[in-house]
């Protein structure tokens, strides 16, 4: 019997303009292009998993994370090399945490959310 739980999965992430965000997703985050689908649907490597990106009408409208991304030790550098693309950080004071150079802390732990020019939230964390 198959399980779900057995099979691939990936984030979807939907966008108004895909050349804004062939453009973001490609040069500001430096994702490897790995398919040009059909209906213009790009197919991102991340990892050992896929990010697609596809053009829709309801495009930045969950007000919920969209990706998470765990950077692990690397966090720090790849928010510096973000920040020196131009990418502002969100800052939630709401949550009581810790905030410095766009990362909220607790302890070791580290968090930091952006968006995307759709105002996809993208979040990447030190897990």
């Amino acid at each position: 019997m198959a399980h779900l739980k057995d099979k691939v999965s990936s984030a979807i992430i939907a966008v108004g303009d895909i050349e804004r965000a062939r453009k973001f997703y490609s040069e500001t985050l430096g994702l490897e292009l790995e398919e040009d689908g059909m209906g213009g649907v790009l197919v991102y490597k991340t990892g050992s998993t896929r990010l697609l990106v596809y053009p829709s009408d309801f495009a930045g409208t969950n007000k919920a994370n969209a990706v998470v991304f765990d950077c692990g030790g690397d966090i720090e550098g790849i928010v510096e090399s973000l920040r020196g693309k131009g990418v502002t950080f969100e800052h939630y004071p709401d949550m009581g945490l810790d905030f410095e150079n766009g990362i909220h802390s607790s302890g070791d732990f580290k968090m930091v959310w952006f968006k995307d020019p759709d105002g996809n939230i993208l979040h990447l964390n030190s897990a």
